[in-house]
């Protein structure tokens, strides 16, 4: 077995052929900063390219599953603003790619609260588990910003083009069980039982492994063009989102909130 990376802001385990993801920063609600892209596209490539692994599953650690992008990304730009755009863009867009390109299977158990991009890309996992304590918002509009992850795409696909909208444009907030009934989560399961989905992937990461990788090529590999196609839409328009002056009065007035709590 190849000897894993260690990681700053991730946990890494291993069960039989199951990799373990875990987000850690929990003092920041497993908020992803700059740093944290990185390591989870590069945890993301190594068990890809670990041939002893057949399922990753991704959670979070302490009471958040992820809130998402880390604001403060906005406040460490410097240099150029026009060339941290783009390099930020790219990023972004490279970050989203190794999910729908992850070639085995990939779970997400969501342990808490999900924002932003940690929802968005839910749609690009093969099965989600969500506690019942979990939330999901994208607040996209409140900050002027548009929406990510492929979820353009994805989630008109996943629970039609009404509850999409709803969830994308309107900043709801909506439950696990809200979640699970537009199929963007496949089981809610309660808080203090979550734990137990990490033996059961173990079990089923035992599964003759070129039967389930062949499987799930034969079911995604059908969609990468029009993904691709989202994540580069995407992160255009994000340039010009971040860029703009609503964008950057709301994401200063957000900051000025959170600071005074």
């Amino acid at each position: 077995m190849a000897l894993m990376k260690t990681y700053k802001h991730l946990l890494i385990s291993t069960r039989s052929h199951l990799r373990i993801i875990t987000l850690n920063r929990p003092k920041s609600k497993n908020a992803i900063n700059r740093e944290m892209y990185d390591e989870i596209v590069c945890a993301l490539n190594e068990a890809a390219n670990d041939d002893n692994i057949v399922i990753t599953a991704i959670t979070g650690a302490g009471d958040y599953y992820c809130s998402g992008n880390d604001l403060r990304n906005f406040n460490d730009a410097g240099g150029d603003l026009g060339e941290t755009i783009k390099k930020a863009s790219s990023n972004l867009q490279k970050f989203v790619q190794t999910f729908f390109e992850f070639p085995k299977i990939l779970a997400a158990l969501v342990n808490g609260p999900a924002i932003g991009i940690a929802v968005t890309t839910l749609g690009l996992f093969d099965v989600v588990y969500a506690s019942d304590r979990a939330t999901f918002s994208t607040p996209f509009s409140s900050l002027g910003l548009t929406v990510e992850g492929c979820a353009s795409y994805t989630f008109p696909r996943i629970m039609g083009p009404g509850k999409a909208s709803e969830i994308l444009y309107f900043n709801k907030k909506f439950t696990a069980q809200e979640a699970k009934e537009c199929r963007l989560v496949t089981e809610v399961i309660p808080h203090d039982k979550l734990d137990r989905v990490l033996p059961e992937l173990e079990k089923l990461s035992n599964l003759p492994a070129n039967s389930l990788l062949y499987s799930k090529a034969l079911v995604r590999n059908q969609e990468k063009e029009n993904l691709q196609k989202a994540v580069e839409a995407e992160c255009k328009r994000l340039e010009e989102r971040w860029q703009s002056e609503d964008c950057l009065n709301a994401v200063i007035a957000f900051m000025s909130r959170k600071n005074k709590l």
